[in-house]
C-alpha cells in the first residue's frame, strides 16, 4: 500500500510540474518610480521542508507563472511536522534543491527561514543570511544574534495572529530590544494567509520606527488552492522599490524602508512611494467641455484597481461622482460641474485614493484639476 501511494505522488508531482511548465510566465505590471525598479517580492513561503504542502521547486514555478521577480522560503527552524517523511537534517535544504529551478526560471531566490518562537518576541523571519543551520539554538535571543551576526533583515510575522495573542497586536519590551540591538528591521503588515490580515497597529510601528512594511503570502498550501487566479486574484507581496533587480539591491531597499505592502486591492505603504505609484499609474486621458460640465476619461496604466472618493468636507460646489473605481488597466469616464460657475476653465477636486493607505486604515488624499483640451 505505501508503495502505491508513492507511485502516486510521484505521477502527481511529475504531472503538476509538467502542467506548470507548459505554461508561459506572468507579467505583474505596476510602474518603477522615483528612478527606482519595482520589485515584486514574497518573503514568507513554507513547503514540505517544515509545515507546507509542496516541493521547493514547486514554490519556484508558481512564482515564475505568477510573474514574481523574487520568493524566499522561510522554513520554520523550531516546527517540522512532516520531519519523519522529509528526512533533512541541514537547514539549508530548501534552499538548495529549489535554488537550480530559480536560477533556470530567473527567479531571484532569498534564503530565509521563520524562528519560530511564542510571543513575545513571536514570530520572525530571517532573510538575506549565509547558513540556516547556525539558528537552530534554543535560547531566542541567541537565535537572533546569529542571524544578525549573518547580516539578515528580521522581518516580524503576522504580529496580531490571534492563536499567538488574542485581541489587538501588542508591542513587549522584547521588541524594544530587538529594534535597539539591530534585530528588527520590518514587519508583516499585510499577511495573506489569515485570511487576509491588515494591521493598522503594524503600519503605525513601521512609521514610527523607521520599519520596512512588508506584505507576504505566507502560504502552505498549493498557491492555487488559496487564489482564484481565473478571477484575477494574486499573492499577497511586497513591493520593493530596488536600484536594480538583483538580491543585493532588494535587501538594500528593504533596509532603507523602500517597501510597500501589497494585496488584491489594498496598498499600505509610505506617502512618498504611494504617491508616486498613484503618480505614474494614473493619468486624466482627456477632458471635454460639455454645456453645463465637463467629462474626463481617467487611465490606470497598473494593475493595482485605483479606488477614489470624494474627500469630506471638500468640493462643497461641485457635483461629481462620490465613489469611483478605475479598473487595472482600464478606464472610466467621469463628469464633473461647478454649481456655482456658468463658465469655467478648469475645475479642482480633493479626493482621497481609498485602497491606497498612506497612514494606518486611512486612504491617501490627492488634489485633480480638470482642463478642457
Amino acid at each position: 500500500m505505501a508503495k502505491r501511494y508513492s507511485l502516486l505522488f510521484t505521477v502527481f508531482m511529475l504531472l503538476t510540474a509538467s502542467a506548470i511548465e507548459a505554461q508561459t510566465p506572468g507579467n505583474i505590471r505596476i510602474p518603477d518610480i522615483l528612478g527606482y525598479e519595482t520589485i515584486t517580492f514574497d518573503p514568507h513561503l513554507h513547503t514540505v521542508f517544515s509545515d507546507g504542502l509542496v516541493w521547493p521547486t514547486i514554490r519556484v514555478e508558481e512564482a515564475w507563472s505568477e510573474g514574481m521577480d523574487a520568493i524566499s522560503l522561510t522554513e520554520h527552524i523550531e516546527y517540522r511536522p512532516f520531519q519523519r517523511d522529509v528526512v533533512a537534517d541541514d537547514y539549508n535544504r530548501a534552499y538548495d534543491l529549489a535554488k537550480p529551478a530559480a536560477d533556470r526560471r530567473d527567479i531571484l531566490l532569498i534564503r530565509g527561514n521563520e524562528l519560530t518562537r511564542s510571543m513575545p518576541p513571536g514570530h520572525f523571519n530571517a532573510l538575506f543570511h549565509e547558513d540556516s543551520n547556525k539558528l537552530a539554538v534554543t535560547e531566542w535571543r541567541d537565535a537572533f544574534r546569529a542571524a544578525r551576526d549573518q547580516g539578515a533583515f528580521m522581518l516580524w510575522n503576522h504580529p496580531g495572529w490571534n492563536q499567538q495573542q488574542p485581541g489587538p497586536a501588542q508591542w513587549h519590551q522584547e521588541h524594544t530590544w530587538l529594534l535597539e540591538n539591530d534585530m528588527l528591521h520590518g514587519i508583516e503588515v499585510i499577511n495573506g494567509l489569515l485570511p487576509v490580515y491588515y494591521s493598522p497597529e503594524a503600519h503605525q510601528w513601521c512609521l514610527d520606527y523607521g520599519l520596512a512594511i512588508i506584505g507576504s503570502s505566507d502560504a502552505h498550501n498549493p498557491m492555487a488552492m488559496d487564489i482564484d487566479f481565473t478571477a484575477g486574484e494574486h499573492r499577497a507581496m511586497t513591493l520593493v522599490f530596488a536600484e536594480e533587480r538583483s538580491v543585493e539591491a532588494i535587501k538594500e531597499a528593504m533596509m532603507n524602508q523602500r517597501t510597500a505592502a501589497y494585496f488584491d486591492n489594498m496598498i499600505a505603504g509610505r506617502e512618498e512611494h504611494l504617491m508616486a505609484l498613484f503618480q505614474e499609474s494614473f493619468e486624466i486621458e482627456s477632458v471635454t467641455r460639455n454645456r453645463y460640465s465637463f467629462s474626463a476619461v481617467l487611465r490606470n496604466h497598473s494593475d493595482i484597481p485605483i479606488r477614489l472618493s470624494g474627500k469630506p468636507d471638500a468640493n462643497e460646489s461641485v457635483e461629481f461622482f462620490h465613489r469611483l473605481t478605475v479598473p487595472p488597466q482600464g478606464s472610466a469616464e467621469i463628469y464633473i460641474s461647478d454649481l456655482n460657475q456658468e463658465s469655467i476653465e478648469e475645475i479642482t477636486i480633493d479626493l482621497i485614493v481609498d485602497n491606497f493607505l498612506s497612514l494606518p486604515g486611512q486612504g491617501m488624499p490627492v488634489r485633480l484639476t480638470f482642463r478642457p483640451d
